[in-house]
């Protein structure tokens, strides 16, 4: 975080959040310890040092933050915006009314022993489920914290979509998603058993076959986004990537702090120097009257939609890989 966006979160807080002086502690430093633990994982004894405060004022002040920074989630959060019909974002024209990309995330947490059954995953890490939303600019749109890391992605995304604080998806727009989700309405999802990575068509001389695997090839390329957005959480806050020593509640409004952070920081830095050295590692108000998507089930209609779509895509790009043929 750059000083002018530390600058302009402490005025946040200040004006929105209410945050305040303490007696002994400037607002300033109470928003300096809360991302130095983030940020770099730190403990509380420390943090003290780093500081020159007490553990229980580090503690109170942590704790004091955090809670602000929850308040402001209805700023922080993002609001989607369908693609437009004209977009000319290569990654995105295919996906008219799409808002976005949403997939589900593991990060490691500390349980009482006889609760680990119930965190442990399927490759034996103790973990939660986080099920993360965002937009076309890698900002998130809803976070949902808390699962067991036992429960399988379908699950949390139905409790996200039925719970009164629900994800709102307007009928007739809709998010990318893997094949672990089910093409549902709302929902777009990839055909299942055809080839799907990028990887697949490095060759010349290796193209896509048929609208089902070009139409997986941009669905990969443009649902990475949420793939690329975890990627970049978890390297700016180090407490996602190991387990911490705050209690499971505790553990949840962290994550979903540091999601609102990360939009905070999206917003203010132009340039993200993270996100460059990600790219590199990587190589590569609702309206009252809207009606939202409520339940999820199997639907024929929007397989048909999806196969409509696929033949579409497929057919602009053979018309355009025939011409520059025919043009050679």
């Amino acid at each position: 975080m750059s000083r002018n966006a530390f600058v302009k979160l402490c005025l946040l807080l200040q004006t929105q959040g209410r945050l305040e002086d303490s007696r002994h502690v400037p607002l300033s430093s109470q928003v300096a310890m809360f991302l130095s633990v983030l940020a770099h994982h730190k403990k509380n004894r420390t943090v003290k040092y780093d500081f020159i405060r007490s553990r229980r004022t580090v503690r109170k002040h942590f704790h004091r933050v955090l809670n602000v920074v929850l308040r402001l989630h209805p700023l922080l959060l993002a609001h989607p915006t369908p693609v437009p019909p004209n977009s000319n974002c290569p990654r995105w024209k295919w996906f008219e009314g799409c808002l976005g990309a949403l997939d589900g995330t593991y990060v490691d947490v500390r349980v009482k022993a006889q609760d680990k059954a119930r965190y442990r995953t399927r490759k034996g890490s103790i973990t939660i489920n986080v099920l993360g939303v965002c937009d076309r600019d890698m900002r998130f749109i809803y976070v949902l914290a808390g699962w067991k890391g036992s429960v399988a992605d379908s699950r949390v995304l139905r409790d996200a979509i039925t719970r009164p604080t629900s994800l709102k998806i307007p009928r007739g727009n809709y998010y990318l998603v893997d094949s672990g989700y089910s093409n549902d309405e709302g929902l777009l999802s990839p055909y299942r058993g055809v080839c799907y990575h990028l990887k697949e068509w490095e060759s010349e001389n290796n193209t896509s076959q048929n609208h089902q695997e070009f139409f997986n090839m941009k669905h990969a390329s443009a649902r990475n986004v949420i793939e690329r957005t975890f990627g970049l959480l978890k390297v700016r806050w180090a407490i996602l990537r190991s387990p911490s020593f705050y209690d499971i509640d505790d553990h949840n409004h962290i994550i979903i702090a540091c999601c609102l952070l990360h939009n905070f920081i999206r917003q203010e830095m132009s340039v993200d120097p993270l996100e460059l050295m990600l790219n590199e590692t990587l190589s590569q108000n609702d309206a009252e009257n809207t009606e939202y998507i409520g339940t999820m089930e199997t639907n024929t209609v929007w397989n048909s939609w999806r196969d409509e779509i696929a033949k579409s895509i497929y057919n602009d790009w053979r018309g355009q890989y025939n011409s520059c043929f025919s043009d050679a």
